[in-house]
């Protein structure tokens, strides 16, 4: 490959709008491994946020991808590939890209949240025990006199 032509993949790769438009790819081969990549993105998408017994394996995930996208970019850096190989390698960073981003917008914070949430009602509900044991139903004695 060509200096130039080896430039012009590179520059697209670490173009910020590169992953606009661009697909997941169905299949990919990550770190030795088969995956169906869109399937599992869309699978994991699909949920608002990652639950606790998948947050490891997304985890897990993206940092194969990250490590994948590295050797991808790698060889087409080092020039052992002709300009079509490092089209498709490029093509599949992209797509790694794509695919890294969607995994990142997962909302993480999700299971703080719900935690939040049930310990706010377990507040108003032990408030409302209190109340009823304490005989305040109806309003505050202590401001009645």
């Amino acid at each position: 490959m060509k200096e130039y032509e080896r430039e012009i993949l590179l520059e697209r790769i670490g173009r910020e709008s590169a992953t606009v438009g661009a697909e997941i790819p169905e299949r990919i081969e990550v770190q030795g491994e088969e995956i169906d990549l869109r399937s599992f993105v869309f699978e994991i998408k699909r949920r608002d946020t990652v639950p606790a017994g998948e947050r490891e394996r997304v985890e897990r995930a993206k940092k194969n991808l990250r490590r994948e996208r590295l050797q991808r970019k790698q060889r087409i850096e080092e020039d052992e590939v002709n300009f079509e190989e490092g089209e498709a390698l490029a093509a599949a960073v992209i797509g790694i890209d794509r695919a890294l981003n969607a995994l990142e917008s997962l909302n993480p914070a999700g299971i703080e949240t719900e935690r939040d949430r049930q310990e706010a009602m377990d507040t108003k509900r032990w408030m409302n025990f209190l109340k009823q044991a304490l005989g305040e139903e109806s309003g505050s004695r202590l401001g009645g006199r």
